[in-house]
């Protein structure tokens, strides 16, 4: 065991147009502090990724307030914070810092961003020639994996939409979910067409909002007065272009979930919980698969019939109701993940959505496109 999770905490507001992104950051590590009992003065790691503005951990290290030792600013999208945890693991192992403090914070909603406007990571982007011209925007290109993977597998849109179901049935006592209105099938495929074959109700929500995580050494989180979640595993993968040899119906998480099942040394269906990264619902179903907890193909049945509904299906899944309902700062789903993760160990859930003695949880997270290039990474997660 190299690392715990101590603190978590999750802002509560969807919309914060009277705040700053920095502020956002500032607000979301004193609830995290405050949830594991400690302080900034004991805090000599920080972690944070492309949201964090300025010059990232150098800007925010000094709004902040922090005396640090060790920083870390990998970038990986969505994947960002789950692999934040996995960094910040090693850090303490290996004597960098004791306490870690990641944050999360964004304003996707108050500044008008959706997943239907054109996607640019820059002009310098190595691929950014052959791709822009044909203007890609992030739901089109889910939407190409989404029709891949029906015309392989027979995957269909009311299977699809069992994954917003299941969110939904979740959101509705999350009191500050975006989206509490529980939804049928037919409620899915009959919403609006974003991308062929993706509604909108098969889209994420759009908000403001963030998080943080306090990740510290384990002499440290026994003296602490929240219940111990132990960091068990770890992995992190990323897929491109493959030299052309593109296979739309398979992600990174085939690597980054092996590996973390590996290091934990257990297998999915030791699993009790899963907090799967959901910008779409298609997202979720190639995560299982990959992450092996249904054969690759077989995902559109194991999701069906209410399986990822807590105390009704087999895995529950994003018992907060997760970006599909609940709430989606920008391309950051990854941090919510682990804070979900870790109230299931706890035993914090909602008691309508606890899964009983939940004692193992995986939270996995995406981040760039699938239809692209993506990094993946995934964390088995312990109550000790």
């Amino acid at each position: 065991m190299k690392a715990c999770i101590a603190g978590i905490f999750e802002h509560p507001t969807r919309k914060a147009p009277d705040k700053s992104v920095a502020q956002l950051h500032a607000e979301v590590m004193n609830g995290a502090l405050s949830d594991a009992g400690l302080t900034k003065k004991d805090v000599d790691g920080y972690f944070c990724a492309g949201d964090a503005p300025g010059l990232g951990p150098l800007s925010m290290v000094d709004y902040l307030g922090l005396k640090v030792r060790h920083v870390d600013s990998t970038e990986t999208g969505g994947s960002s914070y789950i692999v934040h945890v996995a960094h910040a693991a090693a850090a303490i192992a290996a004597g960098y810092c004791n306490v870690a403090l990641i944050t999360l914070a964004g304003r996707p909603r108050s500044e008008g961003s959706s997943g239907t406007q054109l996607r640019n990571y820059g002009a310098n982007a190595p691929d950014a020639a052959f791709e822009q011209p044909y203007n890609p925007a992030t739901v089109n290109m889910y939407a190409m994996c989404a029709m891949r993977h029906m015309y392989e597998f027979g995957t269909t849109s009311e299977q699809l939409a069992w994954i917003k179901v299941a969110a939904s049935h979740h959101a509705q006592h999350n009191a500050s979910a975006m989206l509490r209105e529980l939804v049928t099938v037919k409620d899915v495929v009959e919403s609006p067409m974003i991308a062929d074959p993706l509604h909108r109700l098969d889209c994420c929500v759009v908000s403001d909002g963030g998080g943080a995580l306090v990740v510290t050494r384990p002499e440290i989180a026994r003296t602490l007065k929240k219940p111990m979640v132990n960091v068990l595993g770890s992995g992190q993968a990323v897929k491109g272009q493959n030299g052309g040899k593109i296979d739309l119906t398979w992600s990174a998480s085939a690597w980054s979930g092996r590996d973390a099942f590996a290091e934990a040394g257990v297998k999915p269906a030791d699993i009790q919980y899963v907090s799967i990264y959901d910008s779409f619902t298609i997202t979720v179903l190639i995560q299982l698969e990959d992450l092996g907890f249904c054969d690759k193909g077989a995902g559109g049945r194991f999701v069906a019939d209410g399986n990822l509904i807590s105390g009704r299906g087999r895995l529950p899944f994003n018992t907060d109701g997760g970006g599909l309902c609940n709430n989606h700062p920008g391309n950051r789903g990854g941090m919510t993940k682990v804070i979900e993760a870790v109230r299931q160990l706890r035993g914090e859930a909602h008691p309508a959505v606890q899964v009983k003695n939940c004692a193992l949880a995986l939270a996995n997270g995406t981040g760039g496109q699938l239809g692209s290039r993506h990094g993946s990474a995934t964390l088995i997660l312990e109550r000790a």
